[in-house]
């Protein structure tokens, strides 16, 4: 069992070849027992997103706040607060931030996947 405030969870830099200005936020993951998912906050800055990259494991992910592009097999798609995004596994994608704040979203990923 866990109940913490998120901004209690160290931001980390993602450091993979071709993000840019992304912070995560590991939220629940199996260090604090979770058997099955993994619930993260990615943080991008303006500007900022994650690599355009493709795995075998999909996500589920809600935006909390900003405004952004959901790039999914070369096709872009807006987002912002209160979207959600499915992403099956083994398709290209990556988020960008297109606006003036923070985007902010929760991404829950099967634990074979964190």
């Amino acid at each position: 069992m866990k109940v913490a405030r998120s901004a209690s969870v160290a931001k980390k830099p993602v450091s993979v070849e071709g993000a840019k200005g992304v912070g995560i936020r590991v939220l629940i993951s199996k260090d604090d027992g979770a058997p099955t998912f993994a619930m993260r906050m990615f943080e991008i800055e303006p500007g900022g997103n994650t690599p355009l990259h493709r795995h075998p494991h999909e996500h589920e992910v809600f935006v909390l706040e900003g405004a952004g592009v959901f790039v999914h097999e070369g096709q872009n798609y807006p987002i912002s607060r209160e979207d959600i995004v499915f992403v099956p596994g083994g398709n290209e994608h990556c988020f960008k931030n297109t606006g003036n704040s923070t985007l902010r979203f929760l991404c829950l990923v099967p634990l074979s996947g964190a």
